[in-house]
């Protein structure tokens, strides 16, 4: 946390929050929680503007099936990456995050313009 003096700065006019964080540290999981807080809920985002990344190191158990997250964690929508067995699917799930992001900025600006007219 001695970087919490530049989160304003990056911050600052951002569109969509990406948590990568390792599900076997029981230290992250409550991390993931202050990240949230502090970055989504305060921005404010929304729930769809942030992706979750659960990463699991080369060789590790990577238990992906009983990772449960508590409220409001819960709602976010969360990949499992592990790039030995799987990259392409990781791949796949970022091009869906960014397009979701790409039609949240688009949709804003059209409300914009439009408040702009009227």
């Amino acid at each position: 946390s001695r970087f919490e003096t530049c989160w304003p700065a990056l911050m600052k006019d951002s569109h969509g929050v990406i948590i990568i964080f390792n599900p076997e540290l029981p230290s992250h999981l409550k991390e993931i929680e202050m990240w949230y807080s502090c970055f989504v809920q305060q921005q404010p985002l929304l729930d769809s503007q942030c992706l979750l990344v659960a990463h699991h190191k080369p060789g590790s158990a990577g238990d992906t099936q009983n990772l449960s997250l508590a409220y409001p964690l819960n709602k976010l929508k969360l990949i499992h990456s592990n790039l030995e067995e799987d990259p392409e699917d990781v791949r796949m799930e970022f091009i869906k995050y960014f397009r979701s992001i790409i039609t949240i900025i688009n949709e804003s600006r059209e409300r914009e313009e439009m408040s702009i007219i009227s």
